[in-house]
């Protein structure tokens, strides 16, 4: 047992002596190592022992080794205590050697860092004015830039641009703020093109709105040249023009100083500043932009010719309307004019004559609609005054303005249409206020004064006073208005480019239509007028006699002031051989027949008026027609209304005279045409239902008393037999009634030349009907045979005439 505990400590003990090798001769690291083997060995309590075993086995090797080395150690304590009071003395020696030192180099040091310093200073500033020398240039040129585009002076400004770009700023490309400028180039290059386009708005904006004061001016100009009152152009003429004697307007298109009417002496041109233009153009085509500013250009002021060319709504109203439109429209071709002539090809002759092209065909338009609703003859006159100062204006610019002087003949023709709309209020008022009876002549004096105003003439070495004229007093003042119109045709005609020829010939169409429509209106009008009497109608005949006497004085007057032979005009007019006023080159009297061109619309209603009024005046007499239809024997002599209606014609047709004979025939036929047929109506009337033979008989007397009026030719140059022809119908159907010779009536039915052609079978069925009618009246007429016999008779005529009246209703 106790051999194997002795193994046991054998063995144990080097291993615990190398443990504690292990812990004294390796890093901390092992430690653990070696405590983690002690522990799983179990002996720990034993590694203890031993680990104070050595402990004190290190002490004692340090004792021994301390005791060994102390008395070097003091030797060494003692040197050292002597070197430190040798230092301190050595440290206190070079301390006042040092500061000796620093006394004396104080001075020194101080000059050395000034003249440091100074050098430092010398070569900042050497370098500085080199870099400045480089800079400055940079600088300068940059502060130009910045007050030639404040001051708007954009083309120098994009001069300087460039220089400060390609010249200056590749010299100090190594500083930042010349990389900030060269990025910024950019931007004040597109700047400067922004403010130039924005001068050029607002130079396109003022324009449109100083166009009509240009076009005035333009125009006033015009004027004065051509010597054209002024106050055509809305303004008063103030004195001669001078040229360059005004102040421009400044570049936002304001005026600097005076007002329009200092501006009356300017030339067109230099009321406004074109420099806007000029400057954006040169600008763009430095930029290589020119073309877009060319199109912009053109477009915008495409723009604002169409909003130019838009009429005001009321233009046609006043003539401030007009002068506004075309004020606007001469301005604005000035001005493109202008800029053809100083804009360097900015635009060009094709795109103005486009843009006119284009303005021509809506101011034409424009102008024609607008003037079409003016109804003032004056105003009219002005519009044509301003068109045609209008026209020279432009075509002093070079304009093509063929087209306006065609407009103006269209209006021309719209100015007559005017006239005569005027004068028909003019001859209404004469004829309304006329009384349409022959002027009575108290005196010569009175007599010529007619004279002086209507050329009439007559014997004067036999002239009596007081007298009557064969007119009323509408003749004189109908001739004094048409050479009234004359005058105001001959205004609108003057500086048209018409020669004289087409002058006269266009106051004698309008003439001739004043009187063949306007006039004969307005007498159509008259005659329609229930309160006018026949004797007025005829006296208004009679009158329009005069007048058409008096158009050969009416050609002599249109030929003085025109200039143009009366022969020439007259042949060469439209009218052949007659003249253009519609009258014969030979004037017949009053009374003689004459060519109905001038009044035929008013002779054709003055005759149905007069045809109208007569039959009315008959039917006041047959009205008083008092037959007795069952009369047994006629009384021997014409009925009393008959009698008095023959005598009214007589002198109806005595007051004829001086009409011309063909209304007198138109009349006279249609008196007895009238009477003629009012009696067989009488005769045929539903309400008559039973005739005699003796009221036949009577009838027949009223007839023959018409026909031997008829006979009597009333009015003059009748054909032999014409008037009896409107009482044949009637006659024949007397005449057959009265002998009974129906033998011969059906014999000659339907055969030329027939005894009683004109009796229609139906008519006289209508009387055969009522004469049987009134047969039956008499009572005892059926106790004769003879009576028995007519009666017979009647009925088999009857049968025969309804076969007959079928027989043509069938055919």
């Amino acid at each position: 047992m106790n051999e194997s505990s002795s193994d046991s400590l054998f063995i144990t003990k080097p291993n615990h002596d190398h443990l504690l090798y292990e812990i004294e001769t390796n890093d901390a690291s092992s430690v653990g190592l070696v405590i983690r083997a002690i522990y799983d060995g179990d002996e720990h309590q034993k590694f203890m022992e031993q680990l104070d075993s050595r402990i004190k086995s290190h002490d004692k090797d340090i004792e021994r080794m301390c005791n060994f080395h102390y008395q070097g150690f003091i030797d060494s304590i003692r040197e050292l205590l002597q070197v430190r009071s040798q230092a301190k003395k050595l440290n206190n020696e070079v301390v006042q050697l040092d500061e000796d030192l620093r006394q004396s180099a104080s001075n020194l040091i101080a000059k050395g860092e000034e003249l440091v310093r100074a050098r430092k200073v010398e070569s900042n500033i050497a370098a500085a004015i080199e870099n400045l020398s480089l800079c400055l240039p940079v600088l300068t040129t940059y502060a130009k830039l910045q007050r030639q585009m404040k001051e708007k002076r954009y083309y120098p400004a994009l001069k300087t641009l460039e220089q400060l770009e390609h010249l200056y700023l590749p010299r100090v490309a190594n500083y930042r703020f010349s990389h900030q400028m060269r990025e910024n180039i950019p931007k004040l290059r597109e700047n400067i093109k922004e403010a130039s386009m924005s001068d050029l708005k607002d130079f396109l904006e003022n324009i449109r709105k100083f166009s009509p004061k240009i076009g005035e001016v333009a125009m006033r100009h015009t004027g004065e040249q051509i010597g054209t009152d002024a106050s055509i152009v809305g303004r008063k003429k103030r004195k001669i023009p001078s040229q360059n004697s005004f102040h421009n307007l400044t570049e936002n298109g304001t005026q600097k100083e005076s007002s329009y009417d200092a501006d009356e002496d300017l030339s067109a041109q230099d009321l406004i500043d074109f420099s806007p233009v000029h400057r954006c153009l040169h600008i763009y085509s430095v930029l290589g932009s020119r073309e877009t500013f060319e199109t912009y250009y053109r477009k915008q002021r495409k723009k604002q010719a169409r909003l130019v060319l838009q009429p005001p709504t009321n233009m046609h109203e006043t003539i401030v309307g007009y002068r506004a439109y075309i004020h606007g429209i001469v301005g604005f071709f000035v001005v493109e004019d202008h800029i053809l002539n100083t804009g360097n090809g900015l635009v060009n002759r094709s795109y103005l004559d486009e843009v006119w092209s284009m303005a021509l065909s809506k101011i034409i338009n424009a102008l024609r609609t607008h003037s079409a609703y003016c109804t003032d003859a004056t105003l009219m006159l002005k519009i044509k005054n301003l068109i045609m100062l209008f026209i020279t204006t432009l075509r002093n610019y070079g304009y093509t303005v063929s087209q306006l002087f065609d407009l103006l003949h269209e209006i021309r023709d719209h100015y007559n249409e005017v006239l005569m709309q005027r004068w028909v209020q003019v001859f209404r008022e004469i004829l309304d206020e006329e009384d349409f009876l022959p002027i009575q002549i108290l005196t010569r004096e009175e007599y010529d004064k007619v004279l002086e105003t209507f050329p009439f003439s007559e014997d004067v070495a036999g002239l009596n006073f007081p007298r009557r004229l064969p007119f009323s007093s509408m003749v004189p003042k109908v001739y004094y208005q048409v050479k009234e119109f004359i005058y105001a045709c001959l205004k609108f005609s003057e500086d048209l480019n018409l020669s004289q020829a087409e002058v006269d010939d266009t106051i004698r169409r309008s003439t001739n239509l004043l009187l063949t429509r306007t006039f004969s209106g307005c007498l159509s009008s008259t005659f329609r007028k229930p309160s006018l009497a026949l004797l007025q109608v005829i006296q208004i005949l009679i009158d329009t006699g005069y007048l058409e006497e008096a158009t050969v004085y009416l050609e002599e007057f249109v030929s003085n002031i025109t200039s143009v032979g009366s022969e020439g005009s007259w042949m060469g007019s439209t009218s052949a051989s007659r003249g253009v006023l519609g009258t014969t080159s030979n004037q017949g009297s009053a009374t003689s027949p004459r060519g109905r061109g001038m009044f035929r619309v008013a002779r054709d209603d003055a005759e149905r008026q007069i045809c109208e009024k007569l039959q009315m005046k008959l039917d006041e007499f047959l009205e008083l027609e008092n037959y007795e239809w069952l009369l047994v024997e006629p009384k021997g002599h014409a009925s009393s209304f008959i009698v008095d209606l023959i005598a009214f014609l007589r002198s109806i047709f005595m007051s004829f005279t001086n009409l011309p004979a063909e209304v007198a025939q138109v009349a006279c036929k249609s008196a007895c045409d009238h009477i003629a047929k009012s009696v067989l109506r009488m005769m045929l009337a539903d309400d008559i239902k039973q005739i005699s033979l003796g009221a036949l008989q009577q009838i027949n007397l009223d007839v023959i008393q018409c026909e031997q009026f008829a006979a009597s030719e009333p009015v003059g140059d009748l054909e032999e037999g014409v008037l009896l022809e409107y009482f044949s119908d009637l006659r024949q159907l007397l005449d057959l009634f009265m002998t009974w010779d129906w033998s011969t009536y059906f014999h000659d039915y339907g055969q030329e030349g027939s005894k009683y052609g004109k009796v229609n079978p139906n008519t006289a069925i209508i009387v055969l009907e009522k004469l049987r009618e009134a047969d039956k009246k008499t009572v005892f007429s059926v106790l004769k045979k003879s009576e028995r016999d007519k009666k017979k008779l009647v009925e088999t005529v009857l049968k025969q005439l309804r076969q007959l009246a079928q027989t043509a209703q069938a055919t």
